[in-house]
């Protein structure tokens, strides 16, 4: 059994996570600014189908990218120097979520519904949440989003129209939020795609050690200023 959420906007601890489903902690709430602005500082993601209940994750191991150990696949550093492309921040957050929750080859469905576009939306007007978008011949082909607190970033998803696409915004934005001074990315769960770029699983009690510690860092509120014509 895990904990029904009420009006307020407190987790239970993350010790008692379930193991199966990995990281399951609470249920219920809301998507308001502050309760999920509270769940992130605390190592908490929410994650559900259209028709659940909200639920809340704290899974162990975690999933994380840290920026100094970032590797760029020898073709993908080819296809970044030479592709015609243009790659922007925080211009079309709207579209690329969009784009994320688009069916994906035979998946029936998508966890991006219409109740998380509009917290994420509202987040990113806060200055929280943030795009990175790839441009080809002026049309939106590929990007990522995600949520910044401190000198954490918090990955969410990424979508490609074109081969390449999100992986050309990817590598620009952890290249810049390198040179801005993030150490670390969450990346949630394992997946082969993210350890090809060093992403390594760590424990959860190490993930909230790193995270309390970045988080103490100023914020650094969007819209983010970028854009790179590779021609």
């Amino acid at each position: 059994m895990i904990p029904w959420l009420d009006h307020r906007h407190e987790f239970p601890l993350l010790e008692s996570a379930l193991k199966e489903p990995n990281g399951l902690l609470a249920a219920g709430g809301d998507l308001s600014p502050q309760r999920v602005l509270a769940a992130y500082r605390q190592g908490i993601f929410p994650w559900f189908m259209p028709g659940e209940p909200i639920l809340w994750w704290s899974p162990s191991p975690r999933m994380v990218l840290h920026v100094d150990e970032f590797q760029v696949p020898k073709s993908l550093a080819k296809v970044v120097r030479h592709r015609s492309y243009e790659v922007t921040f925080d211009t079309a957050f709207a579209q690329v979520m969009q784009g994320c929750a688009a069916p994906r080859g035979t998946e029936a469905g998508t966890w991006i519904s219409d109740e998380m576009l509009a917290a994420y939306i509202a987040l990113h007007e806060a200055g929280f949440a943030h795009s990175f978008e790839c441009w080809m011949d002026g049309e939106l082909v590929g990007g990522l989003y995600g949520m910044a607190l401190g000198k954490m970033f918090y990955g969410e998803s990424m979508f490609a129209r074109r081969s390449d696409a999100s992986k050309i915004a990817f590598v620009h934005a952890v290249q810049w939020l390198k040179a801005q001074g993030f150490s670390m990315i969450d990346c949630q769960m394992y997946t082969d795609h993210l350890a090809r770029f060093g992403a390594r699983e760590i424990d959860r009690y190490e993930f909230v050690a790193k995270l309390k510690v970045l988080l103490d860092e100023p914020e650094q509120l969007g819209p983010w200023q970028y854009c790179h014509i590779n021609e």
